[in-house]
This record gives structure tokens, sequence and C-alpha cells, in this order.
């Protein structure tokens, strides 16, 4: 009887054991993800900031009178690359990438600037740098939401309280660029 007992304990500390050993690492795999996921925003982040000096190069030869945009964009992206954490590099990002709309929306009254091809090639990176910042902000939630899932149910949220750990923080979207655009027509 004494062995029975014995032996359902030693039972019940292994599957302990197993249980722990898999929460533990399923955390710390979550936990990596999402650092991997803000890296590669990082990554991304850096490679626009990186082309903006040559973007602005070429501009400023056609946009001499167009100074305050030119200012505002190389204002954006020194704080872009100024900033620290998660949360204001995202918030730098979103306004260097408002900085550049306006930037763009200025060179459309610019025809021989759109048809420089630097420019078109600038543009087109820019372009690519942006859809891919969108994706890894995508992968980067999907992390988090995986990680929150597992350190906030049980029995995940056990192990997580006892490894410390706890939810972390969404990108989100600033409130001004949820709202739906004003379409006006002049008649």
């Amino acid at each position: 009887m004494i062995e029975l007992i014995l032996g359902f304990i030693i039972l019940l500390v292994l599957v302990f054991a197993v249980v722990f050993v898999y929460y533990y690492n399923r955390i710390v795999v979550l936990g990596n993800r999402i650092d991997n996921a803000w890296s590669q925003i990082d990554v991304q982040l850096r490679k626009r900031a990186d082309l903006i000096p040559n973007l602005m190069k070429t501009v400023e030869a056609y946009m001499k009178h167009e100074q305050k945009v030119l200012i505002r964009v190389t204002e954006a992206r020194a704080s872009l690359v100024k900033a620290k954490g998660v949360e204001e590099r995202a918030r730098a990002g979103n306004m260097l990438q408002d900085t550049l709309k306006s930037l763009f929306a200025v060179a459309e009254n610019y025809p021989d600037l759109k048809a420089n091809q630097n420019f078109m090639k600038f543009q087109e990176e820019l372009s690519d740098i942006e859809d891919k910042v969108a994706y890894t902000r995508q992968f980067y939630n999907d992390s988090v939401l995986f990680y929150n899932n597992t350190v906030t149910t049980i029995p995940g949220m056990w192990f997580a309280s006892f490894m410390t750990k706890k939810e972390k923080p969404y990108l989100e979207t600033p409130a001004e660029k949820r709202e739906v655009p004003k379409v006006e027509f002049d008649v």
C-alpha cells in the first residue's frame, strides 16, 4: 500500500514537472517571439529613416520653396532615430509616416520631380517598407495575442505568475488615424 501511494506521489510530481517545463518554455518562446517581432519592426523603421536623407536630397532640388514640408520630414526622422522603447518608436514612426504623406502630396505639384528616376525609386522603396512595417506590426500583435492568452488563462497564468510574467501591450493605431477621412468635392 505504501509503495502504491509513493508511486502515485512520484507520478504526480513527475506530471507537475513536465507541465511546468512545458509552460515555462512556452512562455519564454512566446516572449522571445514578441521581442523578435519588435526587432523586425525596428529594422523596417530604421530602413525608412535611412532612406529619408536620399529622398530629401532628390526632392530639395525641385522644391526649394517648400521648406516647411522638408523641415517637418527631417524633424520627424530625427524623432524616430532618437526614440527609445516600443511606444515612443511606434509614435515617432507614425509621425514620420504622416509627414511623408504630406511630402508626396506636395510632390504631386512637381511633374518633373514625379518623373525623376531617383524619386520614383525612393518612393517605391518607401512603399515597400511601409508594407513591411504594416505586416510586422500585425505579426507583433499576433505574437502578443498568443502570449497574453497563455499568461492569462489557466494553468498558464499560474506559471506566468510564478515567473513574474505579465501581459504585453499591443501596438495600437492612434485615435486620429482611426477616423474616417472626409472626402469633399468642389462643386
